[in-house]
């Protein structure tokens, strides 16, 4: 298969196969053209299933559109596309209600069929990437990491590479890029699969309480302890315990976690009698924790207990081409939940592809999810996605409840200060537009930017800002 996709023509008219099939060769598809169905099939046999059919209507040797149409599903998994003059327009119309891809009239614009080609072609490329990280997933009950990009193929195959052991984990990168997505795969191909998956956000539980979660406490430990109660160590006890934004847990509560990695052993609130454990640990942050190292607010020894092996998440700006493969396998959950049959408009597509998305992955789906709520099922248009998001050209502003900078904030780029330096510059001044505009509500503004409320307080804590 070549990297445009391989076509076979199957048209009778000799002056019709030279010209499209020349065409379509001088725009990098590999073109196979054949006279009859007979040598169409007798094509599939020697060459291989094609990527794509153009399939005319009248073909020897009985020249039925009907038994024409009863051949395509000789064609298997293959799109086919109906080539058709303009008298047979209700049988190309009931080919499509039959299972073909979609039909062009005679006399065929060159530029048309390049389009209608392609846009076929796209769909097959997206529906096979699906169906290979469909079948994994059936195979092995793990939900992988999508994409065509090198950076999600390395991080699938670092999955399956580490998956079965019992190596520590770290999983760096921005919000919303799949830090969670790869933690489950990580449990789901480990041998611990049958045992529990327990997933803490260690930001978002108050640090006075986060002991008793993770430990549990025994009854009369504290005030409103009325019985013993088990934490999310002992649940995760033969499995995975996943602790997302490790970084925003607070000193005292890393010290006790540094013993549970180095002794498997730990006591729970108010009691003395030791518990040991069998537990995975996968952490993950979008912190640079060894800048927090440097500041004294994350500890060194624990830093390097959580790091056995490092993956890291790129924003999704920074892989854009995995947005169809990401959009395809959205579309198909949700057309499992819903019963409902769902998909994307050209133009649609485009405009997905065309933004720059902040909030990255999670920002994709909770559109396509808000879009197709409106649609109720069918072709997803670019109208529909206008209708929500007041857009009304492709390349609208991002749609991201990030806040911009306001102009008294606003950060430009310098080359006389350093990259960190300038993204501190950039944190500020996006905490100060989230702030303004929440009118100093830190709950909303953290919402805002991703954050916990307790994330962003330490921000404006290290920051040293003031309102």
């Amino acid at each position: 298969m070549s990297e445009t996709g391989y076509i076979l023509l199957v048209d009778d008219e000799p002056a019709f196969r030279e010209l499209a099939g020349g065409w379509l060769s001088q725009q990098g598809f590999k073109v196979k053209t054949v006279g009859s169905l007979s040598e169409a099939l007798e094509a599939k046999k020697i060459h291989g299933q094609p990527d794509l059919v153009l399939l005319d209507l009248s073909l020897p040797p009985y020249f039925d559109p009907q038994k024409t149409l009863l051949s395509m599903p000789e064609f298997g998994a293959s799109p086919v596309i109906i080539i058709t003059g303009h008298a047979d327009r209700e049988l190309a119309l009931q080919a499509i209600s039959q299972g073909a891809w979609d039909f062009i009239a005679k006399p065929v614009d060159p530029e048309m069929l390049a389009v209608v080609v392609r846009r076929a072609l796209a769909k097959t490329r997206l529906e096979k990437e699906v169906q290979r990280l469909q079948g994994h997933t059936v195979s092995t009950g793990a939900e992988l990491y999508i994409g065509i990009s090198p950076s999600a193929q390395r991080i699938r195959a670092l999955i399956e590479r580490i998956a079965p052991t019992d190596v520590r984990v770290l999983v760096t990168g921005p919000s919303g890029t799949g830090k969670e997505v790869i933690s489950r795969a990580l449990h789901d191909l480990s041998t611990r699969a049958k045992k529990p998956f327990i997933s803490v956000h260690c930001g978002a539980i108050p640090a006075e309480l986060l002991e008793s979660e993770l430990f549990g406490h025994v009854k009369g430990a504290f005030t409103g302890a009325d019985k013993d109660k088990q934490g999310l160590l002992a649940l995760a006890d033969g499995g995975t315990l996943f602790l997302d934004e490790i970084g925003e847990m607070p000193v005292p509560m890393q010290i006790k976690l540094l013993r549970v990695l180095q002794e498997g052993t730990f006591y729970p609130v108010g009691g003395r009698t030791l518990q040991q454990i069998d537990v995975r640990i996968v952490s993950a942050t979008n912190a640079d924790l060894m800048q927090q190292v440097q500041l004294g607010e994350f500890r060194e020894d624990l830093y390097y207990r959580i790091k056995g092996v490092s993956i890291e998440t790129q924003a999704l700006s920074e892989r854009l081409k995995d947005i169809p493969s990401l959009l395809q396998s959205f579309l198909s959950r949700l057309e499992v939940k819903q019963g409902k049959r769902f998909q994307l408009s050209f133009d649609a597509m485009q405009w997905f592809r065309q933004q720059t998305w902040p909030g990255n992955v999670r920002e994709l789906k909770n559109t396509l999810e808000s879009v197709a709520a409106i649609n109720m099922g069918g072709e997803i248009t670019l109208a529909d996605i206008q209708l929500l998001h007041h857009s009304s050209a492709l390349n609208a502003e991002p749609i991201s409840n990030v806040p911009q900078p306001t102009k008294a904030s606003s950060h430009i780029v310098s080359l006389e200060r350093t990259l960190d330096e300038q993204v501190q510059a950039l944190e500020i001044s996006l905490i100060q537009a989230a702030l303004t505009k929440t009118e100093q509500n830190k709950t909303q503004a953290a919402k805002l930017l991703g954050l916990s409320r307790q994330g962003l307080i330490k921000k404006i804590e290290r920051y040293q800002l003031e309102f």
